[in-house]
């Protein structure tokens, strides 16, 4: 059941249906119940497949898309690489809510050297980072208790890009983060979206032409310029491949100087000089892959990861009870981590229920530190 109904993407109501053909009299709160209860495990399993990816990978890519859950509307992140995949469905899509998620399901808040930096960079006042310091290193496991410590200190919620919690809040996660020793190296790569944009940040190019492909065109002067411009971005684009097979520190200043010569052109059509303007500022993410040449230049696998999140949602609406929510997202990143890693689900699932005969697998967290790069 498990099987057919997380990876052969079935209904509840279809699965019923062919379970009672078969003669297995059952009821559908039964077979909910089959479906969502003694989950512990697998999501146990699930948190420690982003723990050993997190402190293995080189990078990571991201995308997040809409999902429903008990009437309301949320947001399902994913959060993976070429060995492993993960996924969380939560209320909100911020940027606090993603540093929460990359801590693996032990969400913590601590004041150290990393979190100080990161609210520098992100701009809260001197003042509010001098009355953190002072208080010393200190670690919270509870979000009440990170509030009130934080509200002690004079550090209140106030609305806006410069929210002091909030940026005081994506600091402390920032630490927690560091003092496991995760995302220190890692490269993470995303469609430009503001949340995603934490630690060493790369842009997707594709998702950076989607941009200039979607601009409407009213007539052939604006079409003619459209069209040079995205041409001499896929060409940019193919020699980036290129130079990742060999990279060269001579290429790389030629490619450097070929983005700049690119997105400072000046087409006349104003809306689209506008665009390469904005994409110019973007350049250090967009050029990352220069000082990270193993990385890649865009999200086409959490893109093909999340399709199934779509497909899920089209098919069967949202989910309920917490229990089959943690369910869905449990199984839907031990299903991918499987197949990435070459592992039969169907034999995973054997192994981990305890039928006779099933081949053993070892965890999926192990695997995947065994199979990070060298």
């Amino acid at each position: 059941m498990l099987a057919q109904y997380h990876q052969g993407q079935t209904t509840v109501e279809r699965l019923l249906a062919l379970l009672c053909g078969l003669g297995i009299q059952i009821s559908k709160r039964q077979l909910v119940r089959l479906l969502t209860a003694g989950i512990e495990g697998f999501a146990a399993e699930a948190d420690a497949v982003l723990a050993a990816g997190l402190a293995s990978a080189r990078w990571i890519s991201v995308d997040d898309t809409g999902a429903r859950h008990a009437g309301a509307n949320q947001t399902c992140t994913q959060i993976g690489n070429d060995r492993f995949a993960w996924f969380a469905t939560r209320p909100s899509k911020s940027r606090a809510n993603f540093l929460e998620l990359l801590q693996a399901g032990s969400p913590g808040w601590r004041i150290n050297e990393a979190a100080l930096d990161y609210m520098r960079e992100r701009r809260l006042s001197p003042g509010r980072i001098a009355a953190l310091r002072r208080g010393g290193e200190i670690a919270f496991d509870d979000r009440e208790a990170w509030n009130a410590y934080a509200a002690g200190l004079g550090i209140r919620a106030t609305g806006g890009p410069l929210d002091p919690l909030r940026l005081a809040t994506e600091g402390a996660s920032w630490g927690a983060l560091a003092a496991r020793g995760l995302l220190q190296d890692t490269v993470i790569v995303s469609d430009g979206a503001g949340q995603f944009d934490v630690g060493i940040h790369a842009r997707c190019w594709v998702h950076a032409e989607r941009l200039i492909h979607a601009l409407d065109i009213f007539n052939d002067h604006k079409r003619a310029a459209k069209e040079r411009i995205r041409r001499r971005l896929w060409w940019l684009y193919a020699d980036l491949r290129a130079w990742q097979r060999n990279p060269s520190p001579q290429r790389r200043r030629a490619l450097a100087a070929r983005f700049d010569a690119l997105f400072t052109t000046r087409t006349g059509f104003v809306t689209l000089d506008r665009l390469l303007a904005r994409l110019h500022a973007d350049r250090d993410d967009l050029l990352r892959v220069l000082d990270h040449p193993g990385i890649p230049l865009h999200t086409n696998g959490s893109e093909n990861d999340i399709r199934a999140c779509v497909t899920r949602r089209k098919l069967s609406g949202g989910t309920h009870s917490d229990d089959g929510r943690q369910a869905r997202d449990a199984m839907l990143s031990l299903m991918k981590t499987c197949r990435k890693l070459g592992i039969s689900f169907w034999q995973y699932l054997g192994d981990r229920l305890g039928v006779d005969a099933a081949q053993p697998v070892p965890p999926l967290a192990d695997i995947v530190r065994q199979t990070a790069p060298a």
